[in-house]
């Protein structure tokens, strides 16, 4: 199993960031993820949220070795036609380093409604932001097929899609390349064998299916011989996500790496 860092970005600096980011790699950690929000919720001290894809654009060129990916895109936020490319463009920058989580964004019941709000974006109920992804993902796919004169990336990336409910499972099973949610989530096992049955029913191959999880950074998650750890490799999980927020403590991270199962 792959040990990867989040940087939570509300209210992060750049600088602060990328210090976490070169600290990650140097430790021994296996990938980079950040949220894609646009505001913080909680914050009131004009600090704001650094914009996912620029950030991890900025993480490729200065990193070499981790894989990076956001947690995950609200499809909402943009095209897809767009996305596509910008996925292509990422993968030349950071020679094939993307892991392209996408998401339906938040509901209305959530606080990040108002940050659509904001920028004019409607926020839609469940099913029709669901339904989205669908129609991004198919684009995506068609335009890296080969529509010509688009950007082809090298090699596509995996699509990771995030939901926390048996109707993302098993959009993330028929139409991603992987499925995110909570390390904790009590339907962990439901939700996993539900992406992994929708992938084999598309005719692919489930064993090449990527799951991943994400919980707070806690030596627990570090431990081999943990229940937790072991419990998530009885599910095949490839990636534990653990998350971390600013200022980023260094000495933290570096810690934290030098607890890492020497065999991932």
């Amino acid at each position: 199993m792959k040990t990867d860092l989040l940087l939570i970005p509300m209210s992060a600096r750049w600088a602060d960031m990328r210090a976490a980011a070169l600290a990650a790699e140097e430790s021994g950690f296996d990938g980079l993820w950040t949220w894609d929000h646009l505001r913080d919720p909680d914050g009131d001290d004009g600090t704001g949220v650094p914009e996912a894809w620029t950030t991890l654009t900025a993480l490729a060129a200065s990193t070499r070795r981790l894989m990076l990916g956001p947690l995950v895109l609200n499809v909402a936020n943009r095209h897809p036609g767009v996305l596509a490319s910008m996925a292509a463009t990422f993968q030349a920058v950071s020679g094939g380093r993307l892991l392209l989580g996408l998401g339906a964004g938040g509901s209305r019941r959530t606080p990040y409604a108002v940050e659509q709000d904001a920028i004019g974006q409607k926020v839609e109920g469940d099913e029709a932001r669901a339904r989205r992804v669908v129609e991004a993902i198919t684009l995506m796919r068609r335009l890296w097929a080969g529509e010509a004169g688009f950007l082809r990336p090298t090699p596509p990336p995996p699509i990771i899609v995030g939901g926390f409910g048996p109707r993302m499972a098993a959009i993330a099973g028929r139409h991603g390349d992987g499925f995110n949610t909570q390390a904790m989530h009590p339907q962990l096992a439901d939700l996993v064998r539900r992406a992994r049955d929708e992938h084999a029913a598309s005719g692919r191959d489930a064993a090449r299916f990527l799951v991943t999880v994400f919980a707070g950074l806690d030596e627990r998650w570090l431990d081999a011989d943990s229940r937790a750890r072991q419990a998530l490799d009885r599910l095949g999980v490839e990636r534990l996500i653990l998350l971390i927020g600013p200022p980023f403590d260094l000495d933290a991270i570096r810690r934290a790496g030098r607890l890492l199962p020497a065999a991932r």
